[in-house]
């Protein structure tokens, strides 16, 4: 219920796995980073899932980029939804600090770092992307592999400008996922979600332009994208973003 209290080329050192990749190029056009914030103990929250997979079907080959957190506090209200995670609700609570909210609640879309509304709310959704896609981005990200293993890899950064302020975020994401669905208020009912957040890291660059970092990748057994952007520590704005499809191959 509305405001209810509510990871270019890889290969894996492993002789099994091998994972490969291409890299967005850098856009001319602006951007749009949308983080929904759901789970599946909410009623409410279905049709904003179908909603973010309409517009990543829509967006495929745009720089739109959809992170979806399950948040962990509708656990404890009948069912536990089997991709929350407490971290996705910290991040949650950081946004309500940023945009001076008096509270958390689901579904809950965030645009940008700047923007946010009902998950659910289709126009405002296709508005405010629309409006992101439209502004010229002066800022650029770029993220390659330089060393890997089957649970962990190591990441270089790079970006055009030294900004003092920023951090990078670096999220794994799964494309899809279904799930039935036994107690609680969405009993009886299989949802289907995607661009579901396993992981995700904030890393302070300190002004940097360049540098490494390293990411645990968990035990992912199907493709999965990583979702990197830059985004202010003070404000909550996001000033660029990427992303790697990584594909898993057998060898």
């Amino acid at each position: 219920m509305v405001k209810k209290l509510a990871f270019l080329l890889i290969t894996f050192s492993t002789v099994s796995l091998a994972f490969t990749s291409k890299q967005d190029k850098p856009a001319a056009e602006g951007f749009a980073v949308i983080e929904l914030f759901t789970s599946e103990g909410c009623s409410s929250c279905p049709p904003a899932d179908a909603l973010i997979a309409k517009i990543e079907k829509e967006n495929s080959d745009r720089p739109v980029y959809i992170l979806a957190y399950h948040v962990d506090y509708w656990d404890r209200l009948g069912w536990k939804d089997s991709f929350s995670n407490a971290i996705n609700s910290k991040r949650q609570r950081q946004y309500a600090n940023w945009l001076r909210l008096s509270s958390v609640y689901t579904p809950q879309i965030v645009v940008n770092g700047s923007q946010e509304f009902i998950g659910s709310e289709e126009k405002t959704l296709r508005n405010a992307v629309q409006n992101a896609l439209s502004q010229t981005s002066l800022n650029h990200l770029e993220i390659n592999i330089e060393e890997q293993t089957a649970t962990n890899i190591s990441l270089s950064y790079q970006r055009n400008q030294r900004v003092q302020g920023d951090n990078l975020v670096i999220a794994i994401v799964s494309p899809s996922a279904t799930n039935k669905v036994e107690r609680g208020e969405n009993k009886g009912r299989i949802l289907h979600h995607v661009q579901i957040v396993n992981n995700f890291e904030t890393f302070n660059l300190n002004g940097k332009e360049k540098g490494l970092v390293n990411l645990a990748l968990g035990s992912m057994k199907n493709d999965f994208e990583l979702i990197a952007f830059l985004q202010n520590a003070n404000s909550g704005q996001i000033m660029a973003a990427t992303k790697l499809p990584l594909k898993r191959t057998i060898k």
